[in-house]
């Protein structure tokens, strides 16, 4: 279970451990925190009072003294499984869902004919038709885009990461996702 760490302004910085927030926790650096508490961590016996120390780590905690982050300001960096996320598993060309296994990055321009691996150039398509397509663009191989290609936000770059996200961790993420997103659909 990774935890959401945020500047105090309430941007996304990271995913880190719950152990890594309980070093956070313990150096008295949580601003504040959203969730109930997710996992409980315990640690030595007191000698004086003979209690057990505890750390209650929640799923969404802001740092405080944590530098805000220009993340937002920044392009996320593109890989193939954000980007079949993004797209949903669906080839841009046919409009067919396909498994991780049966999809390829696709070039709307082709890197060989000037165009470059950004997010605004790249597509998710499936294997039949991106070697349909080949070093072609869409128009010269009568193949039209179902959907275009956009950049994520920081908010949709940290769920197209990937990873097992609660509800309340989902919830604060959405509420910064731009509603025309297909993370909505």
């Amino acid at each position: 279970m990774d935890v959401l760490q945020l500047d105090v302004s309430g941007r996304p910085q990271a995913w880190i451990s719950a152990r890594e927030a309980a070093v956070i926790y313990a150096s008295d650096g949580v601003a504040w925190t959203l969730g109930d508490a997710v996992h409980v961590l315990r640690g030595g016996i007191q000698r004086t009072t003979g209690r057990q120390s505890r750390i209650e780590v929640h799923p969404i905690i802001a740092v405080r003294g944590a530098i805000p982050s220009r993340a937002w300001r920044q392009t996320p960096a593109l890989s193939n499984p954000k980007l079949f996320a993004r797209d949903r598993h669906v080839c841009a060309y046919c409009g067919g869902r396909f498994a991780f296994d049966d999809l390829t990055r696709e070039h709307i321009v082709p890197t060989s004919r000037g165009g470059d691996d950004s997010w605004m150039n790249c597509i998710t398509a499936c294997k039949a038709c991106n070697g349909r397509k080949g070093n072609r663009l869409p128009e010269e191989a009568r193949m039209s885009l179902l959907y275009l290609p956009y950049v994520p936000s920081l908010h949709e770059d940290m769920i197209l990461r990937g990873r097992r996200i609660l509800a309340d961790q989902m919830e604060f993420l959405l509420a910064g996702v731009p509603r025309s997103s297909r993370l909505h659909g």
